[in-house]
């Protein structure tokens, strides 16, 4: 288990990191969303050891994980730190960079592993090219091949599929979280974009300047999110109150709404004017007006521009 136990940090005076605290079951998957400055590649980095805590302790199992202070090699052994710098050697090729800490008694089972591992990021073809001459997101493969090249008990992916296209990175994603949960290595994966939250994690931490904002089930963090921030990291959303939309009864409160929870209704409440339509392959999403607030929902086709349209929660 780790344990994250009220830990703060600061470069400076300033702190980054403020009185953070949870716990990762071995062979979890955590995401840790949130913008850009968050603090999230901050928090990987303590958590590997690279800096030492202002504040607080973190314990990998029985053992503390200590800072520069302690070690005269920071990080931990047991612990593998995928950085978005990748730090590959540009005058070895692919294989010899992600065998580059693998044991050379037995050449034979180095060579197996280093296939194992080249399949799983699909950079087979590209094993004896050197890594200098490969784009940005061939070098994020073989970094992350060679980051499990020992099999860590804990990984830590700082933006892994940052420079990887699209049609390349469901693929990837796929097959090294269902490598993972094979080999029961726990992982932290700090990241801007909510697939990763979505379709891989098992819980989400939600970061918000130096702060946990939420943290929970993923599902249910993007069911049901407290804050509009949280909303927001996984796309557009509104934030509407109750009786706006809908009959209220009692007491009236805000309610966040993603673009798909709305639809267009002759009996709806909810009036706005359409002022632009984005396709966006099997629906189009909507921007429209209401009281001078921008308001998102989903529709099959294209409306007119000013065209007035009633809400309703689907």
């Amino acid at each position: 288990m780790l344990q994250v136990q009220n830990i703060s940090f600061g470069y400076t005076n300033k702190i980054i990191i403020h009185n953070i605290d949870f716990t990762v079951t071995q062979g979890q998957n955590i995401a840790i969303l949130g913008e850009s400055g968050c603090g999230k590649s901050t928090l990987l980095k303590l958590v590997y050891g690279l800096y030492d805590l202002d504040e607080g302790q973190l314990f990998w199992k029985e053992t503390e994980v200590l800072g520069p202070k302690f070690n005269l090699v920071p990080g931990m052994d047991c612990m593998k730190y995928l950085a978005q710098d990748f730090d590959l050697m540009p005058y070895i090729t692919v294989s010899e960079n992600v065998g580059k800490y693998l044991s050379n008694i037995d050449k034979e089972q180095k060579n197996n592993r280093i296939q194992e591992l080249l399949e799983i990021v699909e950079m087979t073809e590209f094993a004896h090219v050197k890594a200098q001459f490969l784009s940005g997101g061939q070098q994020q493969r073989v970094a992350i091949a060679r980051v499990l090249a020992l099999e860590p008990e804990v990984l830590l992916l700082d933006e892994p599929f940052s420079h990887i296209d699209n049609f390349r990175k469901n693929a990837l994603r796929r097959n090294l979280f269902s490598y993972l949960k094979e080999k029961n290595i726990t992982c932290l994966v700090a990241t801007h974009d909510s697939t990763d939250a979505l379709s891989f994690s098992d819980e989400t931490i939600i970061l918000h300047d130096g702060k946990i904002l939420e943290k929970g089930i993923s599902k249910e963090i993007y069911t049901n999110p407290i804050h509009k921030y949280t909303a927001s990291l996984f796309g557009e959303v509104n934030e509407l109150k109750l009786s706006q939309i809908s009959s209220v009864e009692g007491e009236d409160e805000i309610i966040l709404l993603y673009p798909h929870q709305l639809k267009i209704s002759e009996n709806g409440m909810l009036k706005v004017i359409v002022k632009q339509s984005y396709f966006r392959g099997s629906h189009f999403l909507i921007k429209s007006i209401f009281d001078k607030k921008i308001i998102f929902f989903e529709h099959d086709t294209d409306l007119k521009y000013n065209e007035e349209v009633a809400l309703i929660i689907k």
